[in-house]
């Protein structure tokens, strides 16, 4: 008799395999989610290699993975509905990381052909077991999930594990015909950083250890394994992943001014959605090659904004990451952080890998979301009427947009300052220009730090020259030495890099008998110019020096350009005139300070 069932077991078995998974460590950390729902304080990764001998060389290949815990177990009516796809005991419930009734199966058959899960509530001596075999529902033998019966784990399983429980589950994958890693080895590296990346609240919290093993099945099967250790996008914890020293210490810094909540309103409750920010200490990117350094490539592999979801990472969504600040996108962190009541609201998907409808919105152009002929405020009210979801949501959106930027701009001034060598060499431009300020003091040409030089002690002047390096970014360390050297050695110059609000490319202030150059590092004059001037040439090779070099001759070039655009454009009579003698007065003076005989 035909089979006329809506959906035919072994078809939607085969719909299920291909459900997206986006590697096997994804699929890996669905059974750790179902063991941290279950309050397991261990988890234990176990991947068995077993010699392959069909090729021309022996190999070890990966032969069977397990995930042992030591939760709270299952009985035989939980343990049975937790093979069945979209069945479970917490489909309804909001308060732990696990709910959609699909992880267990789901990640099982996305990965191997055969699923066992013993369980136990009464030590591991007398567990309860059940299956789920793809051949055996392909050829029509197994259309239920076979009712647990009493079966003793298998020695093997026993002796590479070390924390049996009085209660616990143990899943064992065999038939593995889509897992692209071949070994043991690159299984738990690749899945180690996404571990600690997803559960690194609840690895810094010890309210979880996860083991991490691999053995051979057909040699001594005991071994110590690793535990994995938190491994934070924001690197504001201790003692993660990231390479010394900053495994021990965080590498980055709070952004404490810009971490805000927000109470968002569905469905007629109010959530709570937190969104942080962090950026690199000063400390962390000294070097021409900070970026290249372990602790560099550990945070470059950390990229983008991190979703999670209960405590638990759903994604690191790197579409943030512009191809213009990819260099330095690794020196900052943002993360949002939510509950499972916005599941729908934030779009997150049954496999737990992404928040759709959050990153759609994420990567689309915000002018997308207004009405056209609407301001943004008529298209707001009225979706605020509708309770559109996508309100909040953007909202969200460009918040974080807003604070990336704000971010980046910092960083860049950071990076500006901490590679300006003049903070330790002997600043040669800011002495020949003193030379030339001197002989124009004696030739009666005064300005306005001339008098503050008259009237300020050497203490009142460094205080003020400090304080106004500060304000541009610098650190109070760094402004307090540089001030220091200025006063010292009677120099009337200090330059310094800052993120200016103002489309000036330099900010000119006297303060405590010195004249402060700020250039502004987000001018494209200061990025097509002086940053690549001010690069350590000596690490490029010769086709990039040339490069460099020629960039920054036609940035140089286009400066000049624009001001004779600037001239051109002003109209005949006296601002045309002014513009000129203004021209004609900086000449002059661009003369005296870069004439080699004086």
């Amino acid at each position: 008799m035909p089979n006329h069932s809506i959906v035919p077991v072994h078809l939607a078995v085969k719909a299920f395999r291909d459900n997206g998974y986006k590697n096997a460590a994804y699929a890996i950390a669905e059974l750790i989610d179902n063991s941290i729902q279950a309050d397991a304080t261990s988890v234990e990764l176990l991947c068995g290699e077993r010699v392959d001998m069909s090729g021309q060389r022996n190999r070890s290949r990966i032969h069977q993975i397990a995930v042992l815990d030591n939760g709270s177990g299952m009985n035989a009516e939980v343990l049975q509905m937790a093979l069945q796809f979209g069945n479970g005991t917490h489909l309804e419930d909001y308060s732990g990381i696990g709910r959609f009734g699909l992880g267990l199966p789901s990640s099982s058959i996305s990965q191997a052909r055969r699923v066992e899960v013993w369980s136990w509530q009464d030590g591991h001596q007398n567990p309860i077991y059940t299956y789920i075999d793809i051949d055996e529902i392909e050829a029509g033998k197994l259309e239920d999930v076979p009712i647990p019966t009493n079966k003793p784990i298998p020695e093997l399983w026993q002796e590479v594990g070390y924390n049996y429980g009085i209660s616990g589950s143990l899943v064992v994958w065999s038939k593995l015909d889509r897992i692209l890693w071949r070994t043991a080895n690159t299984i738990i590296k690749n899945s180690e950083s996404l571990i600690g990346r997803m559960y690194r609240y609840f690895l810094a919290e010890e309210r979880v250890k996860i083991r991490l093993v691999t053995f051979d099945m057909d040699a001594i099967r005991k071994t110590e394994g690793k535990y994995a250790r938190p491994n934070d996008p924001l690197y504001l914890l201790s003692n993660t992943s990231c390479p010394a020293p900053w495994d021990i210490i965080p590498m980055f810094t709070q952004a404490d001014f810009q971490n805000t909540q927000f109470k968002i309103r569905f469905r007629e409750e109010e959530h709570t959605v937190t969104v942080r920010f962090s950026y690199a200490k000063e400390e962390a990117r000294k070097g021409s090659n900070a970026g290249r350094e372990p602790h560099g490539r550990h945070a470059n592999h950390n990229k983008g904004v991190s979703i999670v979801r209960a405590g638990r990472e759903l994604d690191l969504d790197t579409s943030w990451s512009e191809d213009a600040e990819a260099l330095r996108d690794r020196w900052w962190g943002a993360e949002i952080s939510f509950p499972p009541e916005l599941d729908e609201l934030f779009g997150v998907t049954n496999n737990k890998q992404s928040a759709r409808n959050f990153s759609e919105l994420a990567k689309a152009d915000p002018e997308t979301l207004r009405e056209l002929g609407q301001t943004w405020m008529a298209t707001k009210d009225e979706m605020r009427q509708v309770e559109d979801p996508r309100l909040p949501l953007s909202e969200l959106v460009n918040y974080i947009r807003t604070n990336i930027s704000t971010i980046r701009r910092l960083l860049r001034t950071q990076g500006a300052i901490t590679k300006n060598k003049r903070h330790s060499e002997s600043a040669q431009s800011e002495e020949k220009g003193t030379e030339v300020v001197r002989d124009r003091i004696k030739e009666g040409y005064l300005g306005q730090s001339d008098e503050q030089e008259k009237q300020q002690s050497a203490e009142e002047r460094e205080k003020e020259i400090a304080s106004e390096l500060v304000e541009h970014g610098t650190t109070q360390e760094q402004a307090q030495h540089l001030a220091a050297q200025t006063v010292s050695r009677g120099l009337k110059y200090t330059l310094t890099k800052s993120s200016l609000s103002s489309p000036a490319f330099f900010d000119v202030r006297s303060r405590g008998g010195a004249m402060i150059v700020s250039l502004n590092v987000d001018h494209p004059a200061y990025q097509h110019s002086l940053e690549i001037l001010q690069q350590d040439l000596g690490d490029l090779d010769e086709s990039k020096l040339k490069e460099s070099i020629a960039n920054a001759r036609n940035g140089l070039e286009l400066l000049l350009f624009a001001w004779a655009r600037y001239e051109d454009e002003q109209p005949d009579g006296k601002r045309r005139l002014q513009a000129q003698e203004v021209r004609w007065d900086w000449g002059r003076m661009a003369r005296d300070f870069l004439d080699e005989e004086e």
